[in-house]
């Protein structure tokens, strides 16, 4: 059966299409099949971000790995329920139809959906970028401010709860493994970035994830939008870019998420790298 993973988190601006873009062709540089499947419905980034690969090599002539993109219709109907249903319905014929890929990845949108929560219960790994700072924290935990004390958990952690007991009730023995990265780091080892690192290993054992580092705060990703690459494109012969040793340093961090989330394969891990 596919492996699913779902990149998700219910703020914008975490880098989740940049982040489930660079899986998605570390995967597929490991020889792995991949689907795709863009439930952010309204601004369908990581399909433009394909759309732009596809482009790129058509003026380029030149081949690059693609995975095999789906993209889910939002629903017309007046009723709720049935609009719910619809959308549900569509959802699952795109991922019966990518069912002989090894990983299917599920991008969602940056707001609570009924799309993004059935994605969610369909995840064997949960990948949720956040950028490091309290703002995105408290969608993980409420904190006294009084105290700087974990009150509890906070909207999208309750969300994935939900989708972890939903995952048990089925009687499945595989439970789905959540993954938090750290993104956007800046170099420096400000106050405010130790605090957000401490509460977050804090926050860790209490709710049940896995931590990893995420990217850097690099102008290279957003430069790599418009031509649909990725950092693991750059590099040799007709390379639009000379990779400099910030490059370099960044790719070490794809490869480095890519292990930390332990997917399974024993190909994936090396030649993702």
């Amino acid at each position: 059966m596919s492996h699913v993973i779902v990149v998700g988190n219910e703020k914008g601006g975490s880098g989740k299409s940049t982040t489930a873009m660079h899986v998605v062709i570390a995967l597929c540089r490991a020889e792995r099949s991949v689907g795709v499947i863009d439930l952010d419905l309204r601004q369908k980034s990581l399909t433009r971000y394909l759309e732009n690969r596809t482009a790129y090599m058509e003026e380029k002539g030149v081949g690059l790995p693609m995975p095999a993109l789906r993209t889910v219709a939002a629903s017309a109907l007046d009723s709720k329920k049935q609009a719910e249903a619809e959308e549900t319905d569509r959802l699952q014929a795109a991922l019966i139809s990518l069912k002989d890929c090894d990983f299917i990845v599920l991008d969602c949108p940056g707001s609570d959906t009924h799309l993004s929560r059935r994605g969610h219960a369909h995840a064997d790994t949960i990948l949720t970028p956040m950028n490091d700072s309290f703002v995105d924290f408290d969608l993980l935990a409420r904190i006294d401010p009084e105290t700087d004390k974990v009150i509890g958990p906070s909207v999208y952690a309750e969300m994935v709860w939900e989708a972890r007991k939903r995952r048990a009730l089925t009687g499945s023995r595989q439970g789905i493994d959540w993954v938090v990265m750290r993104n956007r780091l800046s170099a420096t080892n400000a106050r405010n970035k130790v605090k957000v690192g401490k509460k977050l290993e804090e926050l860790a054992k209490r709710i049940g994830f896995r931590f990893a580092h995420g990217f850097g705060e690099r102008v290279i990703y957003r430069e790599l939008f418009p031509l649909g690459l990725t950092l693991l494109d750059l590099g040799g012969r007709g390379s639009p870019v000379k990779l400099t040793m910030s490059h370099v340093t960044a790719k070490h961090e794809v490869r480095r998420l890519i292990k930390a989330l332990e997917l399974p394969g024993e190909t994936v891990q090396g030649k993702a790298a």
